[in-house]
């Protein structure tokens, strides 16, 4: 690589940093409207246009507001947790493919930080840091509340962080490339969300759970334990902690637009062939960031034993069922052929169904036992 490589390199990187600096700004104005309009309010009108410079307003205000740290905080550990916090979403990003390319200076620019061959193991890498940043939080704030609940949030974001690994193995396996852009490439007549929808909505899923979104915003509750990890930060750290979790979720959604969605792909005319693609990638990501803006709005949030049951007993053992389903429906083709596989496959889906309609009869209706107390209430009476 000479210079203009290296210019052209950075010129995307700082590029790519603010507009996902912009576009978080955009996406906490985007929800505050639509959580108000979903409750008949009006939402945020003061600051520019309808309200759209309420982002930047608070982050003036935590800017220039004073930063307090607790005596007992282990200092330097205690003030690179929120850095840790936004950096891997940035990183992570890197080598998602959000358009297709521009030449410039006689050189093609791909709309692309890095095209790694292993991408996808990157985009692991990167979201697992995100964990080190909860438990360093808590750890060293010197208090007990903020330790008890990074524990409680590293527990659930490791969960679910299996449940959305395995969504994930199962589409690299149908696609059959682990480099991000070979995954696009492999979606150009049919979106991996049509033959794998269950993992779509696994990672789906999974992903509320891993950026803290209602109904898994446990970590954050204003019922569990005070505020959580965070208790002790105030001012631009704590908006650090604030930033990260909303690029956590944009980075959920590209992925899953990537992944599923044939990432940039789209219709698009012969004028400005370089921003259609650009365009068709960010309507997806907008259109997985308002669902998970409509579940917010929607769905209340759930005890902490029942998130974690839901994790370990339901998603997790449907992951993996569907990742041996994947190898099977990869593999047996090529074994048995085409007609024997979808033979077999409409055997067992069969067989399931017959098992779903007498199991309630085999297994029959279970008495539920009551408490001495309430028998005695009833003969009471």
């Amino acid at each position: 690589m000479d210079w203009v490589d290296w210019l052209l390199l950075i010129v995307r990187v700082v590029i790519v940093f603010f507009a996902l600096l912009i576009l978080v700004m955009l996406l906490v104005w985007m929800e505050r409207k639509v959580i108000a309009d979903m409750q008949t309010r009006v939402g945020p009108m003061r600051a520019g246009p309808r309200g759209v410079l309420i982002t930047l307003a608070d982050g003036i205000k935590l800017f220039f507001k004073e930063g307090i740290t607790p005596t007992l905080a282990d200092r330097p550990v205690y003030l690179i947790a929120p850095v840790i916090a936004m950096l891997p979403a940035f990183l992570a990003f890197a080598v998602i493919p959000f358009g297709t390319s521009v030449t410039l200076f006689g050189r093609e620019v791909p709309f692309q930080i890095a095209d790694l061959s292993i991408g996808i193991l990157w985009v692991f890498a990167m979201t697992s840091l995100m964990i080190y940043a909860i438990v360093l939080a808590g750890w060293s704030s010197g208090s007990n509340y903020p330790l008890l609940g990074s524990v409680r949030s590293s527990a659930q974001m490791i969960s679910y962080e299996v449940g959305m690994s395995l969504a994930i193995v199962a589409t690299v396996m149908y696609s059959d490339a682990l480099r991000m852009s070979d995954i696009v490439a492999s979606q150009d007549k049919v979106w991996n969300i049509v033959p794998q929808f269950p993992a779509f909505a696994i990672y789906l899923i999974a992903g509320l759970a891993e950026t803290n979104r209602p109904p898994f915003d446990l970590p954050e509750a204003e019922s569990e334990l005070v505020a959580g990890y965070h208790t002790e930060y105030s001012g631009i750290k704590f908006a650090m902690f604030y930033l990260g979790e909303y690029l956590n979720t944009v980075t959920v959604a590209a992925v899953a637009t990537t992944l599923w969605l044939g990432g940039w792909r789209g219709p698009a005319p012969d004028v400005l062939p370089w921003l259609w693609p650009l365009l068709w990638f960010l309507l997806k990501v907008l259109v997985i960031v308002y669902l998970y803006i409509w579940i917010r709005a929607t769905l209340p949030r759930i005890r902490y034993d029942r998130l974690m049951a839901f994790g370990w007993k339901l998603l997790i053992p449907f992951g993996l069922a569907w990742v041996l389903l994947t190898g099977a429906i990869i593999i047996l083709p090529e074994e048995i052929g085409r007609r024997a596989t979808i033979t077999a496959f409409a055997i067992g889906f069969g067989a399931l169904v017959v098992l779903s309609l007498i199991w309630p009869l085999i297994a029959g209706r279970p008495e539920q036992a009551r408490p001495k107390e309430a028998d005695q209430e009833v003969r009471a009476r």
